[in-house]
């Protein structure tokens, strides 16, 4: 995983509500071992499906590298799939915000290397009114925990677990291979 210490970036905004995982990366495409190859079908049934068609606009010019979603309600519910932050990642966001996040969701997120930031309501509108045409670019500083825009800041909370990850770049198996010495202490110790 990619130690983060900062993203500047453009915001997509997805003004909606309880997002679950099959959204995220419908179960048809679970059909890799790899977490690479998910991004092309992120939100694959509102980009090229009937659901909402072109309003979707997460392909149009106007977001074309975006890499922070800003979302509504309980994103990630659903499933316990991790292949939706797989996804996400795999297209391009390095951060998403929004006022909450499932608990699994959350979790694997950020244990795949995933900025989480919950921000409240309003402030969530704000930046989706911001966004539409692609205008509205985010600073965020992991290190002082600061959201930063054009028209303001907004400090944040990670907790200090997740937050040391990100910086560092450890995922589960970098944590084990911290404790190296200690788990090759213990092998010598009990060897038959």
């Amino acid at each position: 995983m990619e130690a983060v210490r900062r993203h500047h970036g453009k915001v997509f905004p997805l003004d909606r509500d309880n997002v679950d995982t099959d959204q995220i990366i419908p179960k048809q495409f679970l059909k890799r071992v790899e977490r690479t190859g998910f991004g092309q079908f992120v939100f694959h049934n509102w980009r090229f499906g009937n659901d909402d068609g072109e309003s979707f606009g997460l392909d149009g010019e106007d977001y074309k590298d975006a890499s922070i979603l800003v979302a509504g309600e309980n994103f990630g519910c659903g499933s316990s799939r991790e292949h939706a932050p797989w996804a996400l990642k795999d297209y391009g966001f390095k951060a998403i915000i929004a006022p909450s996040f499932a608990d699994i969701f959350y979790s694997n997120a950020l244990k795949n290397g995933i900025i989480l930031i919950t921000a409240d309501r309003g402030q969530i509108r704000e930046w989706m009114r911001c966004a539409e045409g692609g205008g509205l670019h985010l600073d965020i500083d992991l290190e002082q925990q600061i959201v930063t825009w054009e028209a303001g800041r907004m400090e944040f909370d990670l907790p200090p677990h997740h937050r040391e990850r990100l910086l560092n770049g450890w995922d589960d198996i970098a944590l084990t291979l911290l404790l190296e010495e200690k788990i090759e202490a213990y092998e010598t110790r009990h060897k038959g």
